[in-house]
């Protein structure tokens, strides 16, 4: 069997070797930020976003029963930290006086009290993988998690979600964000398929359809930033165009990753998916490549670009990447057409040479317009989430999503 980049063994191994990140990200709160070398980062709390994150790969090796990697962990290692993670959501994250989960939390309690929908997304993606795979206390965790959002954060009227609240839920950001509302689709279309709701891809599609509706009208490029009346802010943050959560311009990656959204939903709802969303995301994938990828003289992917497709943020993000292979499968498991799988495995080529630490382990977060491991918006490797499912979705159908789909294969 071939262990050439991108070919199944080859991500077998890929698997294999990220999940130990995980039991190294382990501490009493959850799971933490992780140094360039595995080692904890004691300087950062311990983030929602990252817990959720681990809790979910972690449930995902145990439904793909991996094979242990050197001395990465056990099948009842991985049920242990999934359980670790499901726990750690429902006690130390939860804000038990007024609901939700905190961003971030201490040795003291929580250092970041605010109600953040990204987070929240993730609680919602990580308890569903988690009740997938059979994990104690998921099933309570994905019915709270999913009830915070419907009523906190889901906006009927306009049928997308909110951004962020403050501890009490008083007062509402007037912030809006594409991101939140990317991660909520991923997590409503795990919890609709594990749950068998279609009332959750039904919300997903109307997320979908704004953003389609954006793209197309700004030459398939994604207004990421708005005001609370939904209206683009495509100046923010240009002073600031490297911010690793609200960065300016376009961002290459969520071209890439709405795509393979788009196809998950289209797919999911059959006849009543929202027209065009097929051929959305095929020009969203065509325009991000052609902005992002090997664009300003060296391979890779930059982090952003302007509105006219020039780049901004030179540095290549890993997650960019993982996405760029997984868009590439969803489209040729969408169309069939082997340009696809070419552009797969080219760009798993590129990964192979350039963004995994084949010496260190896991994959280098950032590297620099020379393609140089760098640090300046991502220093560390705190995230495996992106890189295991780029490894894992090849081996899977588009749909259902993840867990869905190993727990029909006979995982756990």
């Amino acid at each position: 069997m071939s262990d050439a980049p991108g070919s199944a063994e080859y991500l077998t191994q890929q698997r294999a070797s990220l999940v130990p990140w995980v039991a190294m990200a382990r501490n009493e709160h959850g799971f933490g930020y992780l140094n360039a070398d595995g080692s904890l980062d004691a300087s950062k709390g311990t983030e929602l976003w990252i817990t959720c994150r681990m809790t979910h790969v972690a449930a995902l090796g145990l439904l793909a029963q991996e094979e242990p990697h050197n001395s990465g962990p056990s099948a009842s290692e991985l049920r242990d930290l999934a359980t670790h993670g499901v726990r750690c959501l429902a006690e130390t994250f939860h804000d038990g006086a007024n609901g939700g989960w905190y961003a971030a939390v201490g040795a003291d309690g929580p250092t970041v009290t605010t109600k953040q929908a990204y987070g929240h997304a993730f609680v919602i993606l990580a308890a569903s993988s988690a009740l997938a795979a059979g994990v104690d206390g998921a099933d309570e965790l994905l019915t709270a998690a999913l009830k915070v959002s419907d009523e906190r954060f889901w906006d009927e009227e306009h049928g997308l979600v909110v951004e962020e609240w403050n501890a009490d839920w008083s007062e509402l950001d007037s912030y809006r964000g594409v991101n939140a509302n990317m991660h909520t689709v991923e997590a409503y279309l795990a919890a609709g398929d594990v749950l068998g709701e279609r009332r959750w891809h039904l919300r997903a599609g109307r997320i979908g359809e704004h953003v389609v509706a954006w793209a197309k009208s700004n030459n398939w490029r994604i207004p990421e930033h708005f005001d609370s009346s939904w209206e683009p802010q495509l100046e923010l943050h240009r002073e600031q165009p490297a911010h690793p959560f609200r960065p300016y311009g376009a961002t290459v990656g969520h071209g890439l990753e709405w795509a393979r959204l788009l196809l998950a939903i289209d797919q999911s709802l059959g006849a009543d998916a929202p027209e065009g969303f097929e051929v959305a995301a095929t020009a969203l994938y065509e325009q991000a490549v052609a902005d992002g990828w090997d664009a300003d003289g060296a391979v890779g992917f930059v982090y952003t670009t302007d509105w006219e497709g020039t780049p901004v943020v030179r540095d290549r993000m890993h997650w960019v990447v993982a996405e760029a292979t997984a868009t590439a499968a969803a489209l040729e498991k969408t169309t069939g057409e082997p340009q696809y799988s070419d552009a797969a495995a080219h760009w798993w080529q590129y990964a192979d040479e350039c963004v995994i630490d084949h010496e260190g382990g896991s994959w280098f977060h950032e590297l620099d317009p020379q393609n140089r491991p760098a640090g300046t918006v991502w220093p560390g490797k705190p995230d495996v989430y992106h890189a295991y499912q780029a490894a894992l979705l090849p081996e899977l159908p588009l749909t259902p999503s993840f867990a869905a789909a190993l727990r029909a294969r006979g995982g756990v």
